[in-house]
């Protein structure tokens, strides 16, 4: 079954809180990833509601900044040895797929809108 981007951008946020669970340690880091992988799905529930066009690809367009920021927290736990290899890739696939349909809708919604 194919996810909906928001319920990948949910997924995605759980399974961060899910991760915090199990780390004591880097607690900034922690924060940080928290926040701008939330983020995402945040931007992307409120772009449902924009009041036009250009609101809609603007706040998806800040869940794409967010997401870019959560692929370097999480590179940076996995560097720093706070994640294991395995709970990063999962992390990152998540996030590379957000980002990738996050990019698709901007491109799509800009292609049809004729404003851009």
């Amino acid at each position: 079954m194919k996810q909906s981007l928001c319920d990948l951008s949910i997924t995605f946020a759980a399974n961060v809180i899910r991760l915090f669970d199990n780390i004591h340690n880097r607690p900034n880091i922690k924060n940080q990833l928290l926040r701008s992988s939330s983020s995402v799905g945040a931007n992307i529930h409120e772009a449902q509601y924009g009041y036009s066009t250009e609101d809609f690809v603007y706040k998806l367009q800040l869940a794409l900044k967010e997401c870019n920021e959560s692929l370097y927290w999480i590179k940076l736990l996995k560097e720093s040895d706070t994640i294991t290899e395995h709970q990063a890739q999962d992390l990152l696939n998540l996030c590379m797929k957000l980002r990738y349909m996050l990019v698709h809708s901007i491109n799509t919604t800009k292609q049809n809108s004729g404003k851009y």
